[in-house]
């Protein structure tokens, strides 16, 4: 039998420097994050006093990363029970069941995957990309007709093929529409003051 590969070392100096043993080189928390998303195993370790602080460390990267716009993963309520558990009867309990739970998720996502590849070719998330940008071409077309006053983007090849040429309007319409705009300008002017 093998024996399991050993963590690689990083040292956390005083100055919050880490410096990875490995490569000899001083990398930073988002080095960690990559690394942790690669499946890299490491153990960080206090230059001063030997003892090992990844659990701090990872905590810091997951606070980092829930800092940054759009890379939320842990919802309010979640974090409100979670701080409730610390010190309750529960709390031993809490480490095992979130492990199981998250096991249980990477195992699903996996299967996620392999079934959309199956569904869809190898290029299953090209193919929902490429309907949710057809979508949202949809959606600014939609909207586009309920806001007249709002000069439209190049039309699409399709909508241009298949949209008919607009109607002329009377002098009429024409100036009633004027009158609107010109009314509906002067009530921003009064807002703005």
């Amino acid at each position: 039998m093998s024996q399991p590969e050993q963590p690689t070392i990083i040292k956390k100096y005083a100055n919050r420097r880490l410096y990875h043993t490995g490569t000899s080189t001083y990398v930073t928390l988002e080095d960690l994050a990559g690394m942790v998303k690669r499946g890299d195993q490491f153990a960080v370790i206090d230059a001063k006093t030997g003892e090992d602080i990844t659990r701090s460390v990872l905590a810091q990267i997951i606070f980092d990363q829930e800092g940054k716009s759009g890379q939320n993963l842990l919802p309010i309520n979640f974090l409100r029970q979670l701080i409730s558990f610390y010190g309750d009867s529960m709390q031993s309990l809490v480490p095992t069941y979130l492990e199981h739970s998250i096991k249980m998720l990477t195992e699903n996502q996996q299967k996620f995957r392999d079934q959309m590849a199956s569904a869809f070719g190898a290029n299953a998330f090209g193919v929902m990309e490429e309907m949710g940008q057809k979508n949202m071409e949809m959606f600014r077309e939609t909207m586009a007709m309920f806001t007249p006053f709002v000069p439209r983007s190049a039309p699409s090849a399709t909508s241009a093929e298949t949209s008919p040429e607009p109607e002329a309007h009377d002098a009429g319409d024409l100036e009633r529409l004027r009158r609107e705009l010109s009314e509906m300008q002067k009530r921003l002017d009064r807002l703005e003051r």
